[in-house]
């Protein structure tokens, strides 16, 4: 099967890995004509040191050498994909567009898979999200997703088609369970990098990661999302897996928050946009998300670490 990925980036790149060793023909592409002649001619990622590009993946900064393919994963930051949609909207009627980012845009308050559906509504709109590192499967590790298609026919066929020896892919009808889970872990990874930057200790990102899994849940439900999804691969073991290493963006970024350090600019922080539009949503549907919002206040620098620590302390005490 020849599958096209659009985005050179870590993850992008591991799928394509991940799949072509699987016997798939894959087509990446990338923005960066100079990182496309690198992993063509060199057959390596230096976002993934140690990994040899097998042959059987493409590498091009040409859009039509995806556009070929019927199904094409979507490996492009949250917040750019509107844009790339809105650009090539023509060429991606009929496809199936997988959704590889996790979050929430800002401008139109929806997750990657409904903007999919929003903006070509003619093309099969699906997300493949859930606890996974780029490095792991790039390297064959044994990995669990979850492809959430709003089509059950589709997510099988998808399913079929994006399962490898090591990819292990379930599938779910609740897109909007499945993308708000995989945004809503980001903002909760990047409070328990802060509380570990600060010092606070792991009792604390322990009470961080059990009190933010229910403050997941409350959005998700509230927007049409089912509880069980957040409770499954895209929520709980995304969350735990974020919050819990460095290998995460978002929980390095946390980090150097905590630490009062300052951060790669050049790296992608889906959280730190994803709080700020959960902080909207929040005030909108009148719910109570304060860890979202001490994150987004964080990222914006209208709070500092202890004083956004006191403002969770602060709460009224409550039952469990």
């Amino acid at each position: 099967m020849k599958i096209g990925i659009a985005g050179g980036g870590a993850f992008g790149t591991a799928l394509g890995v991940a799949l072509a060793l699987d016997g798939n023909e894959i087509s990446l592409w990338a923005r960066n004509p100079d990182a496309v002649a690198t992993m063509q001619n060199d057959r390596a990622n230096p976002k993934l040191p140690g990994v040899t590009l097998p042959k059987n993946i493409t590498f091009s900064a040409e859009l039509e050498s995806i556009f070929v393919c019927d199904t094409i994963l979507l490996a492009i930051p949250a917040q750019t994909l509107p844009a790339f949609l809105n650009a090539h909207v023509e060429r991606l009627k009929g496809k199936y567009l997988v959704a590889c980012c996790k979050g929430i845009d800002l401008k139109r308050m929806t997750g990657p898979a409904s903007t999919i559906r929003d903006l070509v509504p003619d093309a099969t709109a699906a997300m493949l999200t859930g606890p996974s590192f780029a490095a792991d499967i790039a390297r064959g590790l044994p990995t669990a997703l979850t492809l959430a298609c709003a089509d059950d026919a589709d997510g099988g066929i998808l399913q079929t088609a994006l399962s490898t020896t090591s990819l292990r892919i379930y599938r779910t009808t609740d897109t909007i369970g499945a993308e708000l889970g995989g945004a809503l872990k980001n903002v909760m990874a990047i409070a328990s990098g802060v509380a570990i930057g600060a010092g606070l200790g792991e009792s604390a990102r322990a009470a961080l990661i059990t009190r933010g899994f229910p403050e997941m849940q409350r959005l998700a439900t509230e927007l049409g999302g089912q509880a069980e999804t957040l409770s499954g691969l895209s929520g709980f073991g995304d969350l735990v897996l974020t919050c819990t290493s460095e290998q995460s963006r978002n929980f390095r970024y946390g980090l150097a928050l905590g630490r009062g350090e300052s951060f790669d600019s050049e790296t992608t922080v889906e959280g730190a946009a994803t709080a700020r539009a959960v902080r909207q949503l929040a005030t909108d549907l009148d719910i109570d998300m304060p860890i979202c919002t001490v994150v987004a206040d964080l990222t914006e620098n209208k709070t500092d670490v202890m004083s956004a620590l006191n403002a969770l302390l602060s709460r009224p005490l409550k039952e469990e």
